[in-house]
């Protein structure tokens, strides 16, 4: 193999990590104003303010892209509202307690009790509406 095209290799390399490391940092960071919700924490999560839980799975496509919106609004409202997602394979007993038969969902709590149910995938001027409505109260 000639120089050239081990130097080639060696940026591609670098290329790699680098954005392996970037893609690490920034799907952390955008989550951290999330709590995951399991059946251990979630009624002393819901019991007291607003509460918004998005009740997603891994394999689910438009939960996926729920997940950045509900990523932002965590961060828009950090200091006005709480929000947690549920993982419904690893937490089916919550889904259950919720009716929940299609995902995204997301469920707005009030102290403890459910107050808006949306179902499917909602752009986030639609949640910030429904979000703002409660948070007047």
């Amino acid at each position: 193999m000639n120089s050239f095209n081990r130097k080639i290799q060696l940026l591609i390399l670098i290329f790699l990590i680098v954005f392996v490391i970037t893609s690490c940092n920034n799907s952390g960071s955008s989550d951290k104003n999330i709590i995951i919700l399991t059946s251990d924490n979630f009624d002393q999560t819901i019991n007291k303010g607003v509460v918004l839980v998005d009740f997603w799975a891994t394999w689910c496509k438009p939960c996926q892209i729920q997940g950045p919106i509900v990523a932002d609004l965590a961060g828009q409202y950090k200091n006005k509202l709480m929000v947690g997602k549920i993982d419904i394979d690893q937490n089916r007993d919550l889904a259950g307690s919720y009716n929940i038969q299609s995902i995204p969902t997301l469920i707005i709590f009030v102290d403890g009790k459910p107050v808006e149910t949306l179902v499917g995938l909602r752009s986030k001027e639609a949640i910030e509406e429904i979000i703002n409505k409660y948070l007047k109260k």
